[in-house]
């Protein structure tokens, strides 16, 4: 896994870890480690204006599963942020996606294909903007998300859980006011079709020599600014 600077910029064909903070610190078992999805990607382009990365179909990533190895998903709402969690290693089959993320955005925005790189949607993923470290970029999601298709309409996704997690206590009042309006700025780029939907990334290919990044085994390692 490639070491750089905190500051410094990573080169197209780096491999890092595009990582996310558990929203459930109250849940967490004690020792848990306070990381509870971790991706091993490639670096597209890295500027002081974009973050670009690739996750190759085929990665071995961690993701969280419940304390007795069931998908997240496949918990009912009303207990699914209030159940015992752990993590599990999983490989991402299918298409690979293209993750963009602007210094400072409380989002990041994702492309996803079809079979063929048929083009599918891009994807806004409300989150806390990135704080990078050597070893990558750490981030923690907020539930709430859109989806924007080809054709530039767009919806909200994921209202059920935005509205469940404020119910648990994942997140307060405040917090949730400033995701919306984030959500909301976000659809302003959207309505204007400024960076990057405008950008053409939908044509972009990995480079066939780039290997697939493995998962170290210290993906959950503490960097050296980790927001508390």
């Amino acid at each position: 896994m490639t070491g750089t600077g905190e500051c410094a910029r990573w080169a197209p064909g780096d491999q890092i870890l595009w990582r996310y903070r558990d929203n459930g610190r109250a849940h967490r078992p004690p020792g848990g480690p306070p990381v509870h999805i971790c991706r091993p990607v490639t670096v597209v382009q890295d500027t002081a204006e974009l973050l670009a990365v690739w996750m190759a179909p085929g990665t071995e990533c961690v993701r969280p599963v419940l304390a007795d190895g069931t998908q997240v998903h496949a918990e009912p709402l009303a207990t699914r942020y209030t159940a015992p969690r752990t993590t599990a290693r999983s490989t991402w089959f299918g298409a690979g996606v293209l993750k963009l993320a602007r210094p400072g955005d409380p989002w990041s925005v994702w492309l996803f294909w079809d079979r063929g790189w048929a083009f599918r949607n891009w994807y806004v993923n409300l989150e806390e903007p990135h704080t990078r470290w050597s070893g990558g970029v750490d981030s923690e999601d907020h539930f709430l998300d859109i989806s924007v298709h080809p054709d530039r309409s767009w919806k909200w996704l994921d209202e059920d859980e935005f509205a469940q997690a404020q119910h648990v206590g994942l997140m307060d009042r405040a917090t949730a006011a400033r995701v919306r309006e984030a959500g909301l700025a976000a659809v302003e780029v959207i309505a204007a079709w400024g960076s990057p939907f405008r950008d053409g990334w939908e044509h972009w290919r990995p480079d066939p020599g780039w290997p697939v990044p493995p998962l170290p085994d210290d993906w959950d390692r503490t960097p050296a600014h980790m927001p508390s």
